[in-house]
């Protein structure tokens, strides 16, 4: 049997992306801040059995219960996303946009997670500083050209963060 590609095509984007939200739930549910736009927050009609999308399940799983907000993310559980980056590099062009995407989308997320942190912003003043700064830098363009363009900041502000992080452990473990 042929499958379509058009299926075939939904089905490399999906299954990943449902792979992801299952890897990065916690014993809490799935992550607060996660986002169903990896496996494209179409339409997915939802039904029982063998026949549910992966696509489904993603969006089922991230989407919050009706009437309630997801709880700002820890920073311990964005710092994790972050450290996941740094055996991780530019070894071919697809790969490489890959993983400059990750760590700008990462460094996103740490900021967010320490801006709502219980202690505050002011206790991270560094580590937003330098995102503040990257993001500058960077500007609106989050294409791949110019994130390889901008590669040394992106990856250097990930290191100095990460080196930060390090000398305060109770914010991690």
């Amino acid at each position: 049997m042929r499958i379509p590609r058009p299926v075939r095509a939904a089905a490399l984007v999906a299954l990943p992306a449902a792979l992801l939200i299952a890897c990065s739930a916690t014993d809490d549910g799935p992550r607060a801040g996660g986002s169903t736009t990896a496996a494209g927050a179409g339409s997915a009609t939802v039904t029982a059995g063998p026949e549910r999308t992966a696509a489904a399940a993603t969006e089922e799983a991230t989407s919050p219960a009706a009437g309630s907000r997801p709880s700002p993310e820890k920073v311990r559980d964005a710092f994790a996303g972050l450290q996941a980056t740094l055996d991780d590099g530019c070894t071919s062009e697809g790969q490489c946009a890959y993983f400059l995407g990750r760590v700008y989308d990462e460094l996103e997320r740490l900021d967010r997670a320490m801006k709502a942190d219980p202690k505050g912003p002011d206790h991270f003043p560094e580590p937003i500083e330098w995102i503040a700064g990257l993001r500058t830098t960077i500007g609106p363009d989050r294409s791949y050209p110019n994130l390889k363009a901008h590669r040394e900041e992106l990856v250097g502000t990930r290191d100095r963060i990460n080196t930060w992080m390090q000398g305060h452990p109770d914010d991690y473990r």
